[in-house]
């Protein structure tokens, strides 16, 4: 009895989609049952985490036209909103969507698993393969309707009305403009539906909600689920520099992920100069690219870490809000500060401000003075590190992996 091929679509370049998918993958591959009726495969457009897939033993089949350095760092600015300019044009839109199709028809996929690549939904509509979404309460259209967490603040309830509304109208701009407009105008050129608004967007035949259920309190709509955490665990080295550092002083983790903006990463770093801590800190790919960074001597600088891992020896966690990062200081159970660098990060970051154990920093061109204060803060707050152990606690309960593994079971899992 032959199996059913899952495909998974992540964008290869951001770490937290990608090590999403892989662990849902290896949560499939664990699985009993799911292991048996399905073949995992992943294609990819490019992105320097290709790698970590193959290292984990998945197929991968990279497609044209192939992301360049240049593009992918063009694309980080567009999703930060650092330029307003379309992501994509409508000819690349076509022109990926036709090489997609041709590869989709010949492979029949049960399902395509994606995060956010961003034009596997049109190409799955052409060909009627069913679409699944793994996506975090933050992207839903009630979270942004009420402020996406940066309102919180604002206790005068009219003006409160008003500023949400203004930043969903900000954000619904932001998105049409970056890469709404140009896939619609490449669906209709397919004549397939295009997408009303972002929500819309991100609405699969089933949508994996990859958080535990008490993250932000959301209500999930119909077809969507709450999987728990799908941290990466990948096996990157830990170096004897950071499994020996002294602890003779607290201890701060600082990581941006892949979406960190270098020229921002670099101050922050500067800022921790003659700070009464030590700092570990994986963010080489961001400083590689910023000029004559000084790297203080409290600060050891490495490239990706098992975050997992390190995060759990730190005292604090000072991040910029990708739901991978955030996950992962959580189940550290460690006070948190965060600085997002664009809306969701930020909405991210508000669900455990709302917690009680994190404090957000507004995205600025430095808000290195501020995330000291934010640090001073928490590093003395007994509550603040009571709050982010009991929610730790929370999180140990949700196996996201086997949880995602049995709900695409269900869903896709008849041979046929």
């Amino acid at each position: 009895m032959s199996k059913r091929i899952l495909l998974f679509a992540p964008a290869a370049f951001n770490l937290a989609e990608t090590t999403r998918m892989i662990e849902i993958a290896k949560g499939i591959r664990r699985h009993s049952s799911a292991s048996q009726v399905f073949d995992i495969q992943f294609i990819s457009d490019g992105g320097d985490l290709e790698k970590l897939i193959e290292e984990e033993g998945f197929p991968l089949n990279r497609l044209e036209p192939r992301l360049t350095p240049e593009k992918i760092e063009y694309l980080y600015k567009v999703d930060k909103g650092e330029i307003f300019s379309p992501a994509f044009s409508r000819e690349e839109m076509i022109v990926r969507i036709e090489n997609e199709t041709e590869y989709l028809r010949t492979l029949q996929p049960a399902a395509v698993i994606t995060g956010s690549y961003v034009t596997i939904p049109v190409t799955c509509q052409r060909l009627k393969i069913p679409l699944v979404w793994v996506i975090q309460s933050t992207w839903l259209k009630d979270f942004f309707t009420t402020g996406a967490g940066m309102t919180d603040g604002i206790k005068f309830r009219p003006f409160k009305a008003f500023t949400d509304w203004m930043i969903l109208l900000f954000i619904s701009f932001w998105i049409r403009n970056g890469f709404l407009n140009s896939l619609n105008q490449a669906a209709m050129h397919f004549g397939v539906d295009g997408y009303k608004s972002i929500f819309d967007y991100w609405r699969g035949d089933i949508t994996l909600v990859a958080e535990p259920a008490e993250f932000s309190g959301a209500q999930l709509p119909l077809n969507h689920y709450f999987t728990g955490p799908l941290i990466a665990r990948q096996n990157f080295s830990i170096p004897e520099t950071i499994r020996n550092i002294p602890r003779d002083q607290p201890l701060i983790y600082f990581a941006m992920g892949s979406s960190g903006t270098p020229e921002i990463v670099a101050k922050i770093v500067e800022s921790f100069e003659g700070k009464p801590y030590r700092v570990i800190a994986p963010v080489k790919s961001h400083l590689d690219k910023v000029f004559g960074v000084k790297i203080p001597p409290n600060v050891t600088v490495t490239d990706w870490l098992p975050a997992h891992e390190v995060n759990r020896l730190a005292d604090l966690s000072v991040i910029h809000g990708g739901v991978g990062t955030v996950m992962t200081a959580a189940y550290a159970g460690k006070p948190v500060v965060g600085v997002g660098m664009q809306p969701e990060q930020a909405a991210n970051i508000a669900c455990l401000v709302r917690k009680g154990f994190a404090i957000r920093v507004p995205k600025s061109k430095d808000p290195s003075r501020k995330i000291q204060a934010a640090i001073e803060r928490l590093l003395n707050d007994d509550d603040a590190r009571r709050k982010a152990q009991a929610f730790a606690e929370i999180m140990t309960k949700w196996d996201g992996p086997r949880m995602a593994a049995e709900l695409l079971y269900e869903k896709f899992g008849n041979l046929r």
